[in-house]
Parts: structure tokens; sequence; C-alpha cells
């Protein structure tokens, strides 16, 4: 691709020296560390299940073509064609997420997955992003020269998004879904007294949580009262991050994985922190924080509102989503089910996640002409 010339007119040339870069490389370092980590990780869980040891490998190596090709196609795209995508990709996975209400299988108490041709869907993984870049568009919308009730229709979809997740239930995505959509509200200028209520909302609604969910309530009794409830999986998390030390045992090499249940999926972290070491980690937490980082450098430069509160949006779910994981990994608070963007087993988050980057990096390209900023 170095061998496109600046005045290469192509598709293919014009994202190449239009797209950052940078994120997107640092993006291939995530999505190979995560094929490293499942690699460690996901034996021991196989064998437990009763399963071939490589068959979660196996299935999470073949989705990630998928998911670069997904990432890739995306990015390509100009901001209305991402818009169109983003629609399209939101009433099916909102559709999808109905669905479960009805057919997908209970499991732990919650019906998240829909079983689709032997593959298990989550659809609410593929509501964050293509909702982050819908709320954009309608609040920008609010602010266009045709004036639309962009506002009142993007907290119409809002509830619409949280009753359903609330109903499945998903309480951890219903506030990464609220965090992000609250953080859009407020750079679409949000008046401070709004802010002031919707805070007011969100901490009644944390409350009330704790009252009507028992997993809320135990997770954060765990919290607040380490030995109060069953806190076997975070004690083996802290203790696989001691062991490891600064430099980690070595790949492959960790103990935790072979009594973590979850250690290729939501505590993936605390595998890395075994293996690799504490070094590793900073260096992973680097890697986060620069797609962020780079993200929003490109949106301060940004004169668009549809293209700044849609990156805005996705930028948001990205990093909010990798420090709940890594939070929950370290005790630093409450656990909750969420995956590690691109590290983590899953084969919806790992889509769900490229359907993300690759709408951010297509948003966050240069434009020069007013074609572009469609």
């Amino acid at each position: 691709m170095t061998s496109f010339a600046r005045n290469d007119r192509s598709l293919l040339g014009r994202w190449w020296w239009t797209v950052d870069r940078w994120t997107l490389a640092t993006i291939g370092l995530l999505i190979g560390i995560g094929a490293m980590m499942i690699l460690a990780a996901s034996p021991a869980v196989a064998n437990r299940i009763n399963l071939d040891s490589f068959s979660l490998a196996r299935h999470h190596f073949v989705l990630i073509p998928v998911a670069v090709a997904l990432m890739l196609g995306a990015s390509l795209l100009s901001p209305r064609q991402i818009r169109r995508l983003a629609l399209l990709g939101f009433v099916g996975s909102v559709g999808l997420t109905a669905l479960t209400l009805v057919f997908g299988p209970e499991i732990k108490g919650a019906t998240r997955w829909l079983d689709i041709g032997g593959f298990s869907l989550q659809p609410s993984e593929f509501v964050k992003p293509c909702f982050a870049v819908v709320a954009g568009w309608m609040f920008a919308a609010q602010h266009g020269r045709q004036r639309m009730p962009g506002n009142a229709i993007s907290i119409l979809l809002y509830m619409l998004v949280v009753g359903i997740l609330l109903l499945q239930p998903d309480l951890g995505m219903t506030v990464l879904v609220s965090c992000t959509w609250f953080a859009q509200f407020f750079l679409a200028g949000l008046p401070i007294i709004w802010v002031l209520l919707l805070a007011t909302a969100a901490a009644v609604a944390i409350v009330g949580a704790y009252f009507t969910f028992a997993h809320v309530a135990e997770r954060i009794d765990g919290f607040l009262h380490p030995g109060s409830t069953d806190s076997y999986q975070i004690d083996r998390s802290l203790e696989a991050f001691a062991n490891g030390g600064l430099w980690g045992r070595g790949p492959g090499e960790g103990t935790v994985k072979l009594v973590l249940p979850d250690a290729h999926a939501d505590f993936v972290f605390a595998v890395a922190g075994e293996e690799l070491g504490i070094i590793a980690c900073i260096l992973i937490v680097g890697l986060f924080l620069l797609v962020i980082g780079r993200g929003t450098t490109r949106l301060m430069q940004e004169r668009n509102l549809f293209v700044m509160l849609a990156a805005a949006g996705l930028l948001v779910t990205f990093g909010l989503q990798a420090f709940v994981n890594m939070a929950s990994s370290l005790h630093l608070m409450p656990t909750k089910g969420m995956t590690l963007p691109f590290i983590s087993y899953g084969g919806s988050s790992l889509l769900a996640s490229a359907l993300g980057m690759g709408m951010l990096l297509a948003l966050t390209r240069k434009r020069f002409g007013p074609g572009e900023d469609a």
C-alpha cells in the first residue's frame, strides 16, 4: 500500500492517504494480542466444558479475517454511507435483541443470545456502535439547516434501547449505552439543568437496580464488603497479577486459566497479567489510550457536527468498555460481564468492535472536498 502515490484518486489510494494509519496499526496490535491470549487461555476453558482443546481458539481465529474485512470495509465509506450503515445496523440489531426476549435461551438468568446457524449471536453488541452513530446523527440534525426534532427522536430511541436491554436483563450494557448517549447529548449542547437532572436520574436508577436485581446487589456488596459474597473469580484474578509480577511467567505458563471460569472472556486481562506481566498490561492500556487519543485529536479539528458527535460516541463506547473490563479484573469496581475489545473471546464482541472501529476510521478520515463531507 505504500506504493500508492499521493495523487492516486482510486478508492484505495484515497483511503490510504486519508485514514489514520496509527489507529489502524494499533487496532491490528490489539487483535494480535487478543489472538495470542485466546491461544493461551481458551484450551483450559474448552477442556472444562468437554470440548476439543483448541475448538474455542479455532472459532476465534476463523472470525478474525471476517472482523478485519468488516472493519476495513466500513473504513472505506463516506460519512453519509456510515449513517446509512448505522441506521440499517441499528434497526436490525434492535429487532434481533427484541427477539432474544422470546426465542433466546436463558443463560445465567438472562436472555441475550440467539442461535443462528450454529453461531451464538449477541445482537445487543451491535446496538452499541450503531446507536452511537444514529444518536450522533439525530443530535446533529437538531442543529442542522433543515430543523428537525433530533433530540426528541434520540430520546425516544434511547428509551426503546434501554427498555429492551433491561428486559433481558443486561444492566451493564444499559449503563454503557447510557453513558455514551449522555456524553453525546452533553457535547451537542445539553443545558446544564438537564445535566443535573439526568445525573440525578442516573443515581436513582443505580440505587433502584441495587434493590431490584439480586445479581447487581451481590456484585456491589462484594465490592464494598469483600468476603461478604462469593468473590472466587476476583480473588483468583488478583492472585494472577501478583504471580505475574513485572515481566510475567511467560506465554502459556500461567495457572489461573486452569481455575478461572471466564479466563478467556471477562478475565482475559488477568491471564495477560500472569503470563505477560504488569509491564505488558500497561502497554495494553497504552494501546487503548492511543486509539482514544488519536481519535480525540482528529475530532478537535472537525467542523462537521455529525462526524464529531458520532465519532465521540464510538470512542466513549470503546474506551469505557475497555476500562470497565480492566478495572473489574483489578477489583477497582464491581465486576461486570463485559469483554475487553479485540482481546476477549466472543464472536459478537469481536465483530461489533470491528464494526465500531471501522466506522470510527471512516469518520476520522481527512476530507478535502465538499462531497467528502456529506
